[in-house]
């Protein structure tokens, strides 16, 4: 078989050698040169060019190339380039309640309080209230406090250092701790002298001591010490005494139940223990917290207050007096019942109230007149009996961050908005409001800006289908190459030499055969997002796993010919020229195969790209956000998402038929081309 000039010169040389005389007309070499014969690649070409549905998938194709690699260096977008938008959207605005929970600002950070005392608080404050009290003592387990009303729904929590001054009543009563091995006493109150000399007989589980005609028990504590208490009545002191009257004063305040008293100047506070009643003095009293259920509310939008200021109006209260925060000189006055805080040039610059209204994520970012339209309609609402009510106002338009937009002077913009005030059954209200806010643009239909709109994501998507364009192409040429690369090497083999090496290379072929393609995909894919591995390999073990499942068709295939034509004259000279097994396989067996594999390939083409899509809008192949043709229809996969947005996966349908039947064209074309005997 000879498909060029050089085979046609080597067979008349052959036929001269052996001094044969053509049939039908002698040939001879001087001849040749005169002949002119078109080369088979041109005669491919021609009868290729006269295909019309050849011609028509190529250009299809071309188109298809261009528009998938060259579209997106001239197009504006990116494929992963998200837009944005304002829109008008129904949002959980804010939040309004009256307080009812006491909040606590540190004055002085290097006091400790126990957690026990300060989450007690706000029942401490309810009993002071329903008692009337304006002063309560508050223990704790190794300290005293004082909790002392200053101003309207305003507490300071002082930390109290006191002393034992006695015991009133009868009763048992620790007095403090022994050590037996340091011979030593820890004391809770007043030192007693010569207790430390009389405990020296205390030995194994303890032991009574009589001294001056009190008895001290000794109890078994840990390790080697001894828990001292005694048995008490009266007036039993444990220092000093004070003056004189003073036990008509302590008295006087056991009787009237009250915590506290002021004897000769000085502040003692009382402590019921059972009956009996433990007497202190106050040495010392340092501020540490200060509770209220007032919260500052600003005049400027988006201006916050730090804890330095709420302190400093909170405690200024008590005598009207100026403060000083974040370098600033403020004020405090009531204006109207309200506590409002004026800066440096009288102007009101906050207010304290106990309405809070507040962002539904807990921000004071809202605008005080808003602050104030608010509580007024809900006290409207409150004398109306009314549960849920509307108010219009202009709301400023805020960005995709939360933050606000401004036009080009600087000035806020701004959208009237209709508020919704609904009230719980906690007697919180929650505000919804119609807020114009920069959002992603999704799902936007096709404009000027965006020829085929904007998908779920807020990215163009003709940007996404030229970039789909190229991973879907690339895909079903890397897979066909692959296939035909494996195909041909083992079906060359298996051809060429026959025997054990064609039946294993069969049953090789008839294995992978066999083999579930898309449940092998299923778990790999499912393996694959379990590893979370990254996009681009996911796309390469992928287009790998298909190439190695798709290559037996052309294995068979080659195989078929080899067999056919490794019986043929030309190969028998190959052999007896001793030219190399590998090079009779690969430069004259499979050369003569390569038209059906052009042909197998190119139509096979097509079908490799249906099966990528197919993997992707199941969500088994490329994942967001690279793009490919499947994942761009797999965004809008459900059947109302199909029919609302068919901008999106309609022109990707199209593009993926349009290339199919163009692969098919060009392979039929090819054809019919190579073998025009079979088409006739």
């Amino acid at each position: 078989m000879a498909n060029s000039n050089s085979y046609l010169y080597e067979a008349l040389m052959a036929k001269t050698a052996q001094k044969e005389t053509l049939k039908d007309e002698e040939i001879h070499l001087d001849d040749i040169s005169r002949v002119k014969v078109l080369s088979p690649g041109r005669q491919v070409f021609k009868r290729f060019i006269r295909n019309r549905l050849a011609v028509f998938g190529s250009m299809l194709l071309i188109i298809m190339f261009l528009f998938s690699f060259f579209g997106p260096l001239f197009y504006r977008y990116g494929q992963k380039q998200i837009f944005y938008k304002f829109d008008k959207q129904n949002v959980n605005y804010g939040m309004a309640k009256e307080n009812t929970a006491y909040n606590g600002y540190s004055i002085d950070s290097s006091i400790e309080i126990e957690r026990p005392v300060v989450n007690a608080i706000n029942s401490n404050i309810k009993q002071m209230i329903a008692k009337g009290q304006d002063h309560a003592v508050l223990f704790g387990e190794s300290g005293v406090y004082a909790l002392q009303k200053t101003g309207e729904e305003i507490y300071v929590l002082s930390q109290l250092g006191t002393a034992p001054v006695c015991t009133l009543g009868s009763g048992t009563v620790k007095v403090g701790v022994y050590d037996s091995i340091r011979k030593s006493i820890s004391f809770s109150g007043a030192e007693i002298p010569g207790l430390v000399e009389a405990a020296s007989s205390i030995k194994g589980k303890g032991g009574v001591v009589e001294l001056e005609g009190i008895s001290y028990t000794f109890t078994k504590g840990v390790g080697k010490s001894f828990d001292i208490t005694a048995e008490m009545s009266g007036i039993q002191y444990s220092g000093e005494v004070p003056e004189n009257g003073f036990e008509e004063a302590l008295e006087q305040a056991v009787q009237e139940e009250s915590a506290a008293f002021f004897f000769s100047e000085t502040e003692f506070i009382t402590k019921a223990n059972g009956s009996m009643t433990e007497v202190f003095r106050v040495n010392s009293e340092a501020p540490a917290r200060v509770f209220s259920r007032l919260t500052a509310d600003t005049r400027q939008l988006g201006q916050q207050v730090s804890e330095e200021f709420r302190v400093g109006a909170l405690l200024a209260t008590a005598d009207g007096s100026t403060f000083s925060a974040d370098s600033r000189t403020f004020t405090v006055a009531y204006k109207d019942d309200v506590l409002t805080v004026l800066d440096e040039d009288g102007n009101e610059y906050a207010e304290f109230t106990v309405f809070s209204v507040r962002r539904y994520t807990g921000e004071d970012s809202m605008a005080y007149d808003l602050k104030k339209a608010i509580v007024e309609h809900i006290a409207g609402m409150e004398a109306a009996g009314l549960k849920t009510d509307s108010l219009v106002y202009a709301l400023p338009q805020q960005a995709a961050n939360g933050e606000y937009v401004y036009d080009d002077d600087g000035n806020l913009l701004y959208n009237d908005s209709e508020m919704t005030i609904s009230r719980r059954d906690t007697g919180e209200y929650v505000i919804n409001a119609e807020q114009v806010i920069y959002v992603i643009d999704m799902f936007s239909p096709p404009t000027s800006k965006h020829i085929l709109g904007t998908d779920g994501d807020g990215f163009d998507v003709l940007s996404r289908v030229m970039y789909g364009g190229r991973i879907s192409l690339m895909v079903g040429f890397v897979v066909v190459f692959l296939e035909c690369f494996l195909g041909i090497v083992m079906g060359g083999l298996a051809g060429y030499y026959g025997g054990w090496v064609d039946m294993l290379i069969m049953r090789l072929v008839d294995i992978f055969y066999c083999l579930p393609s898309l449940p092998i995909m299923i778990i790999l894919g499912a393996t694959m997002d379990a590893l979370r591995m990254d996009t681009y390999i996911r796309l390469l073990i992928m287009m790998a796993a298909l190439g190695i499942m798709g290559w037996a068709g052309v294995a068979r295939l080659v195989r078929g010919q080899i067999l056919s034509l490794r019986e043929q004259e030309f190969m028998v000279a190959t052999e007896a020229t001793g030219i190399k097994v590998k090079d009779r396989i690969f430069h004259h067996l499979v050369p003569n195969v390569m038209p059906q594999l052009i042909v197998t390939a190119t139509m096979g083409m097509g079908s490799v790209i249906i099966t990528e899509s197919t993997l992707s809008f199941l969500g088994l192949g490329v994942k967001h956000p690279l793009a490919t043709w499947g994942t761009i229809i797999n965004s809008v996969s459900s059947a109302s998402a199909m029919a609302h947005y068919a901008h999106i996966w309609i022109p990707v349908g199209l593009l993926i038929c349009l290339t199919v039947i163009a692969f098919n064209f060009v392979g039929d074309g090819l054809r019919d081309a190579y073998d025009p005997k079979a088409k006739r």
